[in-house]
């Protein structure tokens, strides 16, 4: 090669990767073609990753919780009942004391407590029960430092009209949040229930309870979905944001197109059944609308490795809310 094809090539070489610096601009960031850091151009997110013990954590103390999380890089948790952990209401102060003491001297921190009262019961006496136990609960939160408690519709009773049951779930959670206000603590509804998780149906119960103290807790279920998207969904509920349950993270569309990873035929007992793709990006930018500064509490199956989950599962996260 002469040295004027020598001098000609380099110059073409550098007019090359000149190009490629240009493919970096938004035009091309839109098709693709971006390189390097270019590809980081969102900020973090103001929510953060959680875990619910239900139900990947439910055999473990709480030692083993906070360590797990700490190893894993996820901030905060939702203690759900009946698991291992042993936190109930039926624990003593002092026992209340050391572990707000030990999430106190942890980087992760106990958000929520995952109850399962319910208010659809056509019996009164147990929705009575129900707000007891609710109160129970929240005096436990407030023991333990956490901002609220989760409770749940559970689908329709049978022969009762839904108009009914809706308003009934409403009104007792309107006692509910005086409850929860009167000791700083929140009441987050969780949207949940064979029906009752449907998005029209969790608004009717919110404005029904009309309460500051009383929000809800994103359940992320294949009902939210519209035409590929929750955007319909969110904005139906959004004004009572407070908590949110995310789940499989790989359930959603390549960025690309094309066709959904395979469903599984039958879920895990006591998860929802998912048998669509989930717009998990969507879903994250929705919220950066709105400014939640909350949580994602990661709600998923047990796993023989699982340290090894939660890792992959953050940077799933860390690429979806990006």
């Amino acid at each position: 090669m002469s040295e004027f094809d020598r001098r000609s090539f380099l110059k073409m070489g550098a007019l090359g990767l000149s190009g490629l610096g240009a493919a970096t601009s938004d035009e091309a960031l839109s098709s693709g073609l971006a390189f390097g850091p270019a590809t980081l151009a969102g900020s973090p997110p103001d929510f953060k990753l959680g875990l619910v013990t239900y139900e990947l954590a439910k055999d473990w103390d709480i030692e083993t919780i906070i360590q797990n999380c700490e190893a894993a890089g996820f901030e905060g948790v939702e203690l759900r009942t009946t698991h291992r952990h042993g936190v109930e209401p039926s624990i003593s102060k002092e026992r209340r004391a050391e572990v707000r003491k030990r999430f106190g001297d942890s980087r992760v921190r106990l958000v929520s407590l995952g109850s399962t009262c319910e208010y659809q019961s056509p019996d009164p006496a147990v929705v009575q029960h129900s707000i007891v136990e609710t109160q129970q609960f929240v005096e436990l939160a407030r023991d333990l430092g956490c901002m609220g408690v989760k409770v749940r519709p559970n689908g329709f009773p049978k022969d009762v009209p839904h108009e009914k049951t809706l308003d009934q779930i409403g009104r007792a959670l309107r006692q509910c949040g005086d409850i929860a206000r009167d000791h700083g603590v929140e009441i987050w509804v969780e949207v949940h229930g064979e029906g009752t998780q449907e998005p029209p149906n969790i608004q009717r119960i919110m404005e029904v309870a009309d309460h500051p103290a009383v929000g809800i807790c994103w359940n992320s279920n294949d009902t939210d979905v519209v035409d590929g998207s929750v955007k319909p969904s969110f904005e139906q509920v959004k004004k009572w944001l407070r908590s949110c349950h995310i789940n499989e993270l790989w359930r959603t569309l390549p960025p690309w197109g094309g066709t959904a990873r395979e469903q599984p035929k039958q879920t895990t007992a006591g998860f929802p059944a998912w048998q669509r793709p989930y717009p998990w990006r969507e879903l994250f930018t929705l919220f950066r609308s709105v400014g939640y500064n909350r949580y994602t509490f990661a709600e998923i199956p047990a796993s023989c490795e699982p340290v090894r989950l939660m890792r992959y599962y953050r940077a799933l996260w860390e690429d979806h809310a990006a």
